[in-house]
């Protein structure tokens, strides 16, 4: 079942900086902050210094809803207008593959769906439309 619908915003190295905004602006509660530097470590692609402070994931509640933002990794690109995705979270492994499948017809796979650190499923797709999704998986 699908839990809910979220903005998830997209920022460029200053992602710590918009949560302390989110946080004060909106009466956001931070729910969680991870940098690229808190996950584990892959010696086949070390992680460079300049990413180790960027927020890969966060999660604010605001009001009786939820925003999650992350920083880009050094050297992606990053363009100003488009820094906002569409995040479904839902409570089901099988069902989050099934959307992500669906959502892949005519679309681009930008993270194929995996487990995470913050989810046992989650990927990016970019649809035919050009809305970019990220589907994640919460099960309590």
């Amino acid at each position: 079942m699908i839990k809910g619908a979220y903005a998830y915003l997209r920022m460029n190295g200053n992602g710590k900086e918009a949560v302390k905004f989110y946080e004060n602006a909106l009466e956001a509660e931070v729910l969680s902050v991870q940098t690229y530097g808190e996950m584990p470590q892959n010696p086949e692609f070390p992680l460079p210094d300049e990413a180790k402070d960027r927020v890969i994931h966060a999660q604010l509640k605001v009001g009786h809803t939820f925003m999650m933002l992350s920083d880009t990794f050094p050297g992606q690109p990053y363009q100003t207008g488009s820094q906002v995705d569409v995040a479904i979270i839902f409570n089901d492994v099988e069902q989050s593959k099934e959307v992500f499948g669906k959502l892949e017809d005519g679309g681009e796979v930008i993270m194929p769906i995996q487990e995470t650190p913050w989810s046992p499923s989650y990927g990016q797709i970019k649809d035919k439309f050009g809305v970019t999704w990220q589907i994640s998986t919460e099960i309590e």
